[in-house]
């Protein structure tokens, strides 16, 4: 049955069908063949995959940040953002960044995020003399964030395919994004600095204190998000309600940009989204329930054991993996499929698991941001009116900088782990490679 799941779903793959239906389709003629009495299960099963609390908090988050989008608090936070960092040379580019990571603290989608603020900033990238690619190629890449900072969709379906706890990934989530979001807000300037792009992106640029004055409630949000969760007020799934309707008061009462005539439409591609994520969470449920039955996850911990002997080349040859796989299957199926089989190998090596997830995470995000089936880039390409081939040859310097990102996220966990231990009082992580976890 292994056999014919993988290469049913490899063909699906081949010839463009979508990964819901591969993988769900795969795992349905499986059973066809193999197990055709066991059939009335496949139904039970997807249903099972999303029948958990946790997941509830994803379509609750889409539409908090559709509702960030249509309400004006998106433009807000983007003139905040230029506050700060709009007065150097690659100003915008570098607010681009900086308004992503602020975006990101509600959202936890990383499509929305680039629809949300590349909608604003493409154009005013474009008007101020920056190459389309280099524009829709750096919106993708920052949207990335959305995945990174917490809350986090990923996040979620990792915590609830390994059973990790949501809240310390969430705020392990914070670390590795600030590094990610300051390294590609460092690498942005200087590449401006050398092509000579960007001296005038201070242009129309608000005073500082004008301008969070401005963004006031929406600067708010994030921090009524992330500190009701950490503060044990409410959980990760309570507080994508709490967004919803903070959006809504913002959007109604405070802003006033936010009518009736557009809630229909954010909620209509609301809808959309979360049923495309929870389609693909149930087809993968139903394959990660075959696979785990044919024994394919401890066969594999087995040989990586006795291939990778050490936590260091374990995950330097996940990463490999992971980095392969993200570029051909979506983020939320490859983590739901992926997590349960790897995080007990990874548990084997001493690495800890929200660690773990965090690297899968990461990882896996870039799948977003490269060819051919990277989300980010269509939805960037779509924004910015060009064609996907024209996008790669300014795409390309930010991939490496997202993989220098991640090599030093996995080999020094205390960037993920150390705020995690603080706040939960986690025990230590004991020494391995240097900085890297284990015991061996």
């Amino acid at each position: 049955m292994s056999f014919t799941l993988l290469v049913t779903m490899l063909l699906g793959f081949a010839f463009s069908v979508s990964i819901a239906v591969s993988i769900g389709g795969s795992a349905i003629l499986g059973m066809a063949f193999y197990e055709a009495d066991k059939l009335i299960l496949a139904p039970k099963e997807m249903f099972t995959a999303i029948d958990k609390f946790p997941l509830a908090a994803i379509p609750f988050f889409i539409l908090a940040g559709n509702l960030m989008e249509s309400g004006g608090i998106s433009r807000r936070l983007v003139e905040f953002a230029k506050s700060l960092v709009g007065g150097v040379q690659g100003g915008l580019p570098m607010t681009c960044v900086l308004t992503c990571m602020i975006f990101a603290a509600v959202s936890g989608s990383s499509v929305a995020t680039t629809f949300a603020i590349g909608a604003i900033l493409v154009p005013a990238l474009i008007k101020h003399g920056y190459p389309k690619s280099y524009a829709a190629s750096l919106q993708a890449t920052s949207a990335e964030l959305g995945v990174v900072i917490p809350p986090s969709i990923p996040m979620i379906l990792f915590g609830v395919s390994a059973e990790v706890s949501i809240g310390e990934l969430f705020i392990a989530g914070i670390g590795p994004g600030l590094l990610i979001g300051g390294t590609l807000m460092l690498f942005v300037h200087l590449y401006c600095r050398w092509k000579g792009w960007g001296k005038q992106d201070g242009d129309g640029r608000q005073p500082v204190l004008s301008a969070t004055a401005h963004a006031g409630w929406a600067l708010l949000m994030p921090v009524i998000i992330l500190g009701g969760i950490y503060g044990g007020i409410f959980t990760p799934t309570e507080a994508s309600v709490v967004a919803v309707f903070y959006a809504l008061i913002v959007g109604f009462v405070i802003h006033r940009e936010l009518k009736l005539k557009d809630l229909f439409p954010v909620l209509r591609k609301s809808v959309i989204s979360s049923a495309v994520i929870m389609f693909i969470i149930a087809n993968a449920g139903l394959f990660a329930y075959l696979i785990t039955r044919a024994g394919i996850p401890d066969a594999l911990g087995q040989w990586l054991t006795e291939v990778l002997r050490s936590p260091a080349w374990f995950l330097l040859g996940v990463n490999a993996a992971l980095f392969v796989i993200g570029m051909f299957i979506e983020t939320s199926a490859a983590i739901i499929v992926l997590a349960p089989i790897l995080v007990p190998v990874a548990a084997h090596f001493g690495v800890d698991p929200v660690h773990f997830g965090i690297i899968m995470v990461v990882n896996l995000a870039m799948g977003m941001i490269t060819p051919p089936f990277g989300v980010n880039l269509f939805a960037a390409c779509t924004v910015a009116r060009i064609s996907l081939d024209q996008i790669i040859r300014h795409l390309l310097p930010f991939v490496l900088v997202i993989l220098a990102c991640l090599m030093v996220l996995t080999y020094v966990p205390w960037i993920s782990l150390a705020l995690r231990d603080l706040v939960f009082a986690a025990p230590a992580v004991g020494p391995s490679i240097g900085p890297v976890i284990g015991p061996q």
